[in-house]
């Protein structure tokens, strides 16, 4: 088949894999009909974060092709969603709706063969827990985009706003404009936020924000930015920070403009971030988040998609296929594009 493979920093190429097969009863193969770049692969592009030669990728939609005998409730033929890790939805932290951290599953793209999202073919392991059927066919190309966002890049951003507590009325802040803080902005929006404060610097994404919900957008980062939001704020903060960069800058910015007694939600994947003691203890401000379960999340979001209520695929800015993945990449790496979108097979 043909797939994405890291090489190394700076270098995806597309190459010939062989087939994934199931190598346990409880697995699927898919055949991928979409993918995509996430923030999170620029790590490993840039070489900031490790990984192995090999398969990459961990966002896809596509049609089952096979399955174990041991699968159940998927079947071939089914359009499904596959969230970013796979898991047995029945151990103690998927029943509590933390999948990320099942005690059996994994994350997709780690670099063995077969298990890329940005390939032909996927295998799926624990199909049962792990995949989500679609119901409907003839899905437009903007269903579609928007369904692909729920393998990772809305489930995150909404991870975000869940973590944070947001809530009907809230004043809300979002630091990071890629296409999580973008979805952040959205999930924001979505579950009531009445004041949303999304800092960008990009003209193209400031846009985009306020077509999500944001009613304010600073381009000023760091200290200015803080200054700004307190001003705004009557010199309170903000009732839910939404972080979904990851840089220590981000996080100390995300921390300062909260109000005393307000949950900071992470979902940026933290480098180098120290967490300032002083800042948070004595005003009581706190942090939740870590990587989103998106498959306790997908099956709410998917019907907020099916019945219009959202259209998160708008993130999407870039489109090519697998011949062309190196591409891809370095347009997200030069913020050329806010996210990638990668044409891989047919419904």
């Amino acid at each position: 088949m043909k797939a994405a493979i890291f090489k190394e920093a700076g270098k995806i190429e597309v190459g010939e894999l062989p087939n994934p097969i199931i190598k346990e009863q409880t697995d699927a193969i898919v055949r991928v009909v979409l993918a995509c770049v996430c923030g999170s692969d620029l790590w490993y592009y840039r070489g900031i974060s490790p990984h192995p030669v090999g398969s990459i990728g961990h966002e896809f939609i596509g049609v089952v092709e096979e399955v174990g005998i041991e699968v159940q409730t998927i079947k071939k033929g089914d359009f499904v969603i596959a969230p970013f890790a796979f898991s047995d939805g029945t151990c103690p932290n998927c029943k509590a709706d933390f999948q990320t951290a099942c005690v059996h599953g994994g994350f997709f793209g780690a670099g063995n063969e077969g298990d890329g999202g940005q390939a032909e073919f996927t295998r799926v392991p624990l199909a049962d827990g792990t995949l989500v059927v679609v119901p409907g066919s003839n899905f437009s190309d903007e269903t579609l985009a928007s369904l692909l966002t729920l393998s990772d890049v809305m489930g995150t951003g909404y991870h975000a706003a869940v973590s944070a507590g947001v809530k009907q009325g809230d004043t809300v802040a979002v630091v990071g404009d890629g296409a999580v803080g973008l979805s952040a902005v959205l999930s924001a929006k979505l579950l009531g936020a009445e004041r949303i404060i999304a800092l960008s610097r990009h003209p193209e994404r400031q846009a985009l924000a306020r077509e999500f919900g944001a009613t304010d957008v600073l381009a000023s980062r760091g200290n200015d930015a803080i200054k700004t939001i307190m001003d705004l704020t009557d010199g309170i903060g903000v009732d839910a920070v939404l972080e979904c960069v990851g840089t220590n800058e981000a996080n100390q910015t995300a921390f300062a403009i909260a109000r005393a007694g307000a949950i900071v939600g992470r979902v940026g994947v933290p480098h180098d971030v120290e967490v300032p003691a002083t800042g948070t203890f004595y005003r009581n401000v706190g942090m939740r988040g870590g990587p989103a379960p998106a498959r306790a999340y997908i099956p709410a979001l998917l019907d907020d998609v099916l019945e219009g209520r959202i259209n998160p695929g708008r993130v999407f800015d870039f489109t090519t296929d697998l011949d062309h993945i190196q591409e891809a990449y370095a347009a997200m790496d030069e913020r050329r594009a806010i996210k990638s979108l990668i044409k891989v097979g047919t419904m």
